[in-house]
């Protein structure tokens, strides 16, 4: 669990506090989407949780210890820690890359590889073929990967996600993100995102944290915050979309009937959103869509009426 106690924090010349007073638990498990405009200090307060920043007031506590009383090293190599540049060492393979926390920590050269090897296929890449090569020829989509896998080598149990997918090209983020949060519900970790982006901090939170002038406006569920704003400036940040953002969180397979009698044409996933599903509706102006599972079986009929009825 992670706890800010009313955590202050100030830089030297500033008139403002960059964080206000804010007082938030996190509970263990669970993923944290930190969002707000530039300059409400979601950053700060993420990088006070290793201490990258130390706050000016007010205490940061991990499973109940004062991270100010912590060795900073074993605080950090204890908390796995993406970042938007990835930064992974230019000069080092990728197996050495992703085993430089666990040689820190005195794993052997056994128990290191075959993490490695764990780790690239946790990520869908191909320990065989990626062990080898250096950061530069990679996609920036799979040194992100190899971020990640690195950020999880040590098996850490809080993972920092500072704006992960922010400099990857949109096609490749939404493949990402979806891998991430299946990645995220089977390593068991508690997870902060730093996002800019509601899409996702809707699609990865299980809570989202709203920040604004360094204060925290309002913390839930993305479902409880899409309808129920704590005020006007947060309805505002939501836009006015936001009815239709919450289609987003709801599956397939709560809205379908049972199968028609005669082919949509067009198919989508029972696990897929609403949002997505209304999508396609509206791009081919369809009566609706057959619901068909991995294996091409048709399971069920989505009407377009039932989505706008979950809409409503």
């Amino acid at each position: 669990m992670i706890r800010l106690d009313h955590v202050t924090k100030t830089y030297p010349a500033s008139e403002r506090h960059a964080v206000d007073d804010l007082d938030l638990e996190i509970e263990t498990g669970m993923t944290v989407a930190m969002i707000g405009p530039s300059g409400c200090g979601k950053t700060t307060t993420m990088r006070m949780i290793n201490r990258l920043e130390t706050p000016s007031s007010g205490r940061v506590l991990v499973n109940g210890r004062d991270v100010a009383e912590t060795d900073q090293k074993e605080l950090r190599r204890s908390i796995g820690y993406v970042i938007q540049q990835v930064g992974l060492f230019p000069h080092m393979t990728i197996e050495r890359n992703i085993a430089t926390v666990p040689r820190l920590i005195g794993w052997d050269k056994v128990k290191t590889d075959r993490r490695i090897d764990e780790l690239l296929d946790l990520v869908g890449l191909d320990p065989a073929v990626m062990r080898k090569r250096l950061p530069h020829e990679l996609s920036g989509g799979q040194r992100q990967r190899v971020g990640f896998a690195r950020a999880l080598a040590a098996d850490p149990a809080i993972m920092l996600m500072d704006e992960p997918f922010g400099a990857i090209d949109p096609i490749t983020r939404v493949r990402l993100q979806d891998e991430f949060r299946q990645i995220l519900k089977r390593v068991s970790k508690t997870v902060v995102i730093v996002t800019h982006d509601l899409e996702e901090a809707i699609k990865m939170g299980d809570r989202i944290a709203i920040m604004r002038d360094g204060k925290l406006l309002q913390y839930d569920t993305p479902e409880a915050i899409l309808a129920h704003p704590a005020d006007e400036f947060v309805k505002n940040f939501l836009g006015p979309d936001r009815a239709i953002k919450r289609l987003s969180l709801i599956e397939v397979a709560s809205a379908m009937g049972p199968a028609g009698s005669r082919p949509a044409g067009v198919s989508i996933g029972p696990s897929a959103s609403l949002h997505s599903a209304l999508a396609l509706i509206l791009a081919d102006d369809l009566a609706g869509l057959d619901v068909k599972a991995d294996d091409g079986a048709t399971v069920g009929y989505l009407s377009r009426e039932a989505v706008l009825s979950a809409h409503r």
